[in-house]
């Protein structure tokens, strides 16, 4: 028995050919096929089982491979269903997938072909009304060329049926001949048509997804970008074809100078149509690049529009200047502006009116900047104040006030009477030409005087009612309350008196009582409403500044909506810093805003060069000569509003003579910065603050280049260290002291020493370290100083009057008997402004 009975002999059926590569030297290699056999897996039949105990499924045990117990076997076979149950199911869940995507397929295929159907149908219904169009377009126009042609066709269609003539079956008559031959080249084209979509299915290489799942390939259609081209084409057909916008004709206002980007605005033209516009007439710019008139007259004559020549001044015509109806017209609060000489109590009414406590917020009990406040009284009626400054140098600050205000109340101590900005106050008073009402203040006093104060302003053509006149006068005292009553009374009947009307229902119109550059919020102006209503979100011009209303805050610090007539607000939302005086007034729109702020500030700007141009040479060379011998201080000032630098500027100016005078380098608003401490680095100043501080790259930078920052808060000590300042730059006054005289009676002439002469001292002293002067006929011949001043035979130092002496003058000898020697001493006397 051989060794394989009962197993199958070994071969190579179950072998598979596999490609092995072979590297050489040299770089060669050799693909050689070789054959790999799979490992045979042995599955026994199931059978029943022989063996009787512990049999497995095994079969036969003689099949049973070698080594497998029963047990294993058994497990094995237990795999192999597991595995083929598992092949069973992955089948299925395959087939089911199969068959939802089949499904999906289907239904996507449905959606694609409805779609094209649905298309396709647009497609003709607007292919057919298209020419539908086109076919009564060309009846009428046939229609109308007949109609014109027959007249002269009467004559020969009578004259065309000849009589005994026959008429061909095929005959048709001319009015009867273009329909049909429309028909025939509908027909034609109909063909054409066909033909050529042929063609270009032939052509195509497009295939849609309904050819591919339907297996009809063999003819190619469009794609769907062609077709949705197709059907826009139609449409735009159906409609007529491109419809062009109407060009509309415009008045475009055109300055001496405009840019490019609103010179398309103002024509509603697109910026990239005008600046090739402008390259064809061979000027090359951009959208932000200024143009004058003339080129961009041409500009816009070549777009159809009209040209309206207008000046720069005419920006500003936008501003609402309409004259107000009567019936608009509503009783508004009264301004009152308190003036008066420094420390009479102006601030102290107005506390005690406001019950508040202004004074003691202000750096050394003064006001120094303009405050606006809204005061209701016990009677319900509605006061504007404002609260000037009464010192010299806020002059220009109280005519402002006097510019706005509609009645004045003039603040007189009575225990001081009329004082110098008293009086300016009663000037400006008079200039604004409003009505004053004369606060005695101070009468609690013992001291307190009132009719003195009456009597002083007759001088001044104020005559008050107790003097006959017509000048409201109360006697008050802002400690005690006296009179405070009876001065809102007379404020209230002047104000009846005045009519006082305003129109709410407008553009609302003010004037900017102060300004200035706070940290956090930037610029600030505040704002009198004269006129209109101030609301949040207003576009406005101040001057050469412009904005956009962000915040209104009243004088109590709330946030408000809007502002009235004669309502003080402050206002944010401004671009800069506007001057104290300048007017508010609210436009349309931020371009027109900007346009006036913009002619504003060339036309300051033209301004000042004007006034610097007008300086003829000669008056430059005048003038450099007269600073050859001036000395001037340079300073670098800020403050934290714009009145307040304007009056330290002021004073400033007045400060000097004609040997030293102080000259600002730069006055602003706003935090000493590092340009500032740059600017004074560069010209040897100091810097003042006023009411501000450093920053802190200001200080750093101001330690390293060693320039020296001083801090104010009331104006008086920043004008007296300046004058100070200003004094060390003024040369040492030298002032003689004549301290003696002296006679001489007789001239000696000494070796070694000269010409010396026997004195006697008449007057005073004779000193050896003096001046002296020789008088012969009491005219000066010779100035000098002793060379000797002998007392008998001893060098002395003095020689008191009455006392014989020697004296010899240095380099000089020319003396004779009977000159009179004056003495006398220098000595160096320091001087102030």
């Amino acid at each position: 028995m051989s060794d394989n009975d009962g197993k199958k002999p070994l071969g190579l059926r179950g072998s598979r050919p596999a490609n092995v590569k072979q590297s050489f030297s040299h770089g060669r290699t050799k693909n050689v096929v070789v054959e790999t056999k799979r490992k045979r897996v042995v599955v026994p039949k199931p059978g029943p089982n022989k063996s009787g105990g512990g049999g497995t499924a095994g079969g036969d045990p003689s099949r049973r491979p070698a080594g497998i117990s029963d047990a294993e076997l058994d497990r094995r076979m237990k795999a192999l269903q597991a595995a083929k149950a598992r092949e069973a199911e992955d089948t299925a869940r395959r087939a089911a997938e199969e068959k939802a995507r089949e499904e999906e397929r289907k239904r996507r295929r449905e959606e694609i072909e409805a779609k094209e159907r649905e298309e396709a149908e647009r497609a003709e219904r607007a292919k057919a009304k298209a020419e539908a169009e086109e076919r009564k377009k060309q009846e009428e126009a046939e229609a109308a060329r007949k109609a014109a042609a027959a007249p002269k066709a009467a004559p020969a269609a009578a004259a065309a049926p000849k009589a005994g003539e026959e008429r061909s079956p095929n005959f048709r008559s001319p009015a009867a001949t273009p329909r049909r031959n429309e028909r025939d080249n509908r027909g034609d084209d109909r063909q054409n048509r066909n033909k050529k979509s042929n063609d270009d299915a032939r052509r195509s290489g497009k295939l849609t997804l309904n050819q591919a799942l339907s297996g009809n390939a063999g003819g190619r259609q469009k794609s769907m970008a062609a077709m949705k081209r197709k059907q826009e084409r139609a449409r735009q057909k159906a409609m007529g074809g491109t419809v062009e916008r109407e060009k509309v004709i415009r008045d475009v206002q055109l300055p001496e100078a405009i840019t490019v980007g609103e010179l398309a605005n103002r024509m509603a033209e697109r910026v990239a149509d005008v600046v090739k516009s402008l390259m064809q007439n061979g000027i090359m710019a951009t959208q932000t690049q200024t143009i004058d008139a003339d080129t961009a007259e041409l500009v816009i004559e070549e777009f159809g529009h009209k040209v309206v020549r207008v000046s720069d001044a005419d920006v500003e015509d936008v501003i609402d200047t309409i004259e107000d109806k009567e019936e608009d017209l509503i009783s508004r609060p009264p301004v009152i502006t308190i003036m008066g000489h420094v420390d009479h109590g102006k601030t102290s009414i107005l506390d005690a009116i406001r019950n508040a406590r202004v004074t003691a917020g202000e750096a050394g009990g003064i006001t120094q900047h303009i405050g606006a406040y809204q005061v209701t009284t016990e009677s319900g009626t509605v006061l504007s104040f404002l609260d000037t400054p009464g010192h010299a140098a806020f002059t220009s600050m109280r005519s402002r006030g006097a510019q706005v205000t509609d009645i004045v109340v003039l603040v007189v101590a009575a225990d001081d009477a009329v004082m110098p900005q008293t009086i300016e106050a009663i000037a400006h008073a008079k200039a604004a030409e409003v009505p004053m009402i004369v606060a005695i203040n101070k009468c609690d006093k013992p001291e307190a005087n009132p009719d003195k104060v009456r009597t002083d302003l007759l001088q001044h053509e104020v005559i008050v009612e107790k003097m006959s006149g017509e000048t409201q006068d109360v006697e008050v005292s802002a400690i005690s309350g006296q009179g405070l009553d009876e001065l809102l009374e007379a404020i209230a009947l002047q104000s009846e008196i005045l009519e006082l009307k305003a129109n709410p229902n407008r553009a609302a119109s003010g004037a900017v009582i102060e300004a200035q550059l706070d940290v956090g919020r930037g610029p600030v102006a505040t704002v009198l409403v004269q006129n209109g209503t101030l609301k949040q979100g207003d576009i406005f011009v101040v001057g050469e500044q412009y904005g956009k209303v962000r915040a209104l805050v009243d004088d109590k610090g709330d946030r408000v909506k809007e502002a009235g007539p004669s309502v003080p607000v402050e206002v944010l939302g401004l671009n800069g810093t506007p001057e104290a005086g300048d007017v508010l007034n609210v436009v349309e729109s931020e371009a027109q805003a900007r346009e006036i702020a913009e002619y504003r500030a060339n036309a300051a700007k033209d301004k000042r060069a004007a006034a610097g141009a007008a300086t003829t040479l000669e008056q430059l060379m005048a003038t450099a000569k007269a600073d050859e011998n001036v000395s001037e201080l340079p300073v670098v000032v800020k403050a934290d509003v714009q009145g307040s630098a304007e009056a330290i500027v002021q004073a400033m100016e007045k400060i000097g003579n004609d040997e030293v005078r102080v000259r600002v380098l730069h006055s602003g608003v706003g935090a000493i910065t590092e340009s500032d401490v740059g600017l004074a680095e560069a010209s040897g100043a100091p810097v003042f603050g006023f009411n501000v501080r450093a920053n802190s790259p200001a200080r750093n930078s101001a330690n390293q280049k060693g320039v020296e920052i001083r801090y104010y808060s009331v104006i008086y000590d920043l004008v007296d260290d300046v004058k100070a300042a200003a004094s060390g730059l003024l040369s040492a006054e030298i002032r003689e002291n004549f301290i003696g005289y002296a006679n001489i009676k007789e001239v000696f002439k000494v070796t070694g020493i000269g010409k010396v002469a026997g004195c006697i001292v008449t007057e005073g002293v004779a000193r050896r370290s003096a001046g002296v002067r020789l008088l012969r006929d009491n005219v000066v011949i010779h100035e000098g100083t002793l060379k000797t001043l002998k007392r008998f035979k001893d060098e002395v130092a003095e020689v008191q009057s009455g006392q014989e002496c020697g004296m010899a003058f240095e380099s000089y000898d020319d003396i004779r008997p009977n000159d009179v020697i004056e003495i006398f001493e220098r000595e160096e006397v320091e001087r102030n402004l």
